[in-house]
């Protein structure tokens, strides 16, 4: 086998999950670039960090992008560019020219992306391929004072570029809002174009249920836009902080055979090639998974894949390392990943068949925290993991998940 060397950027749990995908499967150690050194990656012995602190402006990117493959192309066959943020895959993607001469990159083009990543042209695109989502209504900075709504409240309030967003700060800034009547809804609106962002908001028919209707799915698209993996997850626990809120704290990964051929059918349709994460809720008024959101990597959660018995690592590597053509897995393995201490479900996942579930698979030792790796165990590490996991103790306390919506 060729040697070959993982570069992600970022430097979170995303990065982690992703550096102990490759170490379990292969042995080897990843080297990870961001603009700051986060807990999730420090002291650890299965990933080297580059700490750039201006590493997210393009100019200095492109110049330290081409430092390192000039330096790790001498000492590696193949070098595999990751990423584990919009902004990473944005700079990868408007410089494939550039890097493609020093790395692989395993990313759809530019302009796929850009429709994919844009909320309303998604939308747009799950039409043209019936694949279901919420009722949906565009607002414009040009039209925003003139609201008026083709369905009925409560709603759900996003921003249509997360790029875009991610760009601005304002007072009671979330990363998405839920408004019961017309009077919050504009509080709202203003409030998020008060500021200096300017791009199309979302506003959605909200659809009722607990952590438990969320629902995540990661895939694989290999070079020739071929599906090689799918695995889905059911959410059980998510954060409720305002700034963190659909942030997976527990999942069980699953299958669902309809589902699978539908975004299967989608992405090779559309020669979509890499990770991608997509983000449902199932709405119990009519029994179908409205799609959100698709990610153009894997998500923060990912590792939950891994776990499950599809990792990660594997399938990049077979496609561009071994040259290999699988046949397409599809997970229907029951594992529970957790980002919180396991105690918490009892309090806070008020499913009670998902909890029952979920303690079955602990009970079994079948479950796994992302950052307790035993290969990369030292105090430091151990300690940290901890203190991360632990803090949900008050976090939740702060912010519950309210038992019904």
């Amino acid at each position: 086998m060729e040697k070959f060397l993982p570069i992600i950027l970022g430097t979170d749990a995303n990065a982690y999950g992703l550096a102990r995908s490759f170490h379990e499967e292969y042995g080897i150690k990843s080297l990870a670039i961001g603009k700051a050194q986060l807990i999730e990656t420090k002291n650890s012995k299965i990933i080297d960090v580059i700490i750039c602190e201006n590493f997210t402006e393009e100019n200095t990117f492109k110049e330290v992008m081409i430092n390192v493959g000039k330096e790790y192309k001498n000492k590696y066959d193949k070098l595999i560019l990751l990423s584990c943020a919009e902004w990473y895959t944005n700079l990868i993607v408007n410089n494939k020219d550039l890097l493609e001469k020093y790395f692989v990159i395993p990313f759809s083009n530019k302009d796929l992306k850009d429709k994919l990543e844009n909320k309303e042209s998604f939308y747009k695109i799950c039409e043209k391929y019936n694949l279901d989502y919420p009722k949906t209504y565009i607002v414009t900075y040009k039209n925003y004072k003139k609201t008026n709504l083709p369905f009925s409240f409560p709603v759900a309030i996003k921003p249509a570029s997360s790029t875009d967003y991610s760009k601005v700060d304002f007072k009671g800034k979330e990363k998405s809002y839920k408004a019961k009547n017309q009077e919050e809804l504009e509080k709202i609106i203003n409030n998020i174009y008060s500021s200096d962002y300017r791009s199309n908001i979302i506003v959605q028919d909200f659809i009722p249920g607990n952590d438990d209707t969320m629902w995540v799915m990661n895939c694989y698209s290999n070079k020739d836009g071929k599906v090689k993996m799918m695995c889905l997850g059911h959410c059980i626990l998510e954060e409720h902080t305002p700034y963190g809120i659909g942030n997976y704290k527990a999942l069980i990964s699953d299958g669902n055979e309809k589902l699978y051929k539908q975004i299967k059918k989608f992405l090779e349709d559309i020669k979509y090639i890499g990770y991608s994460n997509f983000d449902f809720k199932y709405d119990y008024r009519d029994n179908k998974f409205k799609l959100f959101e698709i990610n153009i990597r894997q998500g923060r959660s990912s590792f939950f894949t891994t776990a499950a018995g599809c990792n990660l690592a594997k399938y990049i590597v077979e496609d561009y390392i071994l040259n290999e053509d699988k046949e397409t897995v599809y997970n229907y393995n029951k594992y529970l990943w957790l980002y919180t201490p396991k105690n918490l479900l009892k309090k806070y996942v008020y499913n009670k068949d998902a909890l029952n579930e979920a303690l079955k698979l602990i009970k079994e030792k079948k479950y796994t925290y992302t950052l307790k790796y035993s290969k990369d165990f030292s105090l430091y590490r151990w300690f940290w993991a901890n203190r991360i996991y632990m803090k949900d103790y008050k976090l939740f306390k702060l912010y519950p998940p309210k038992d019904s919506d």
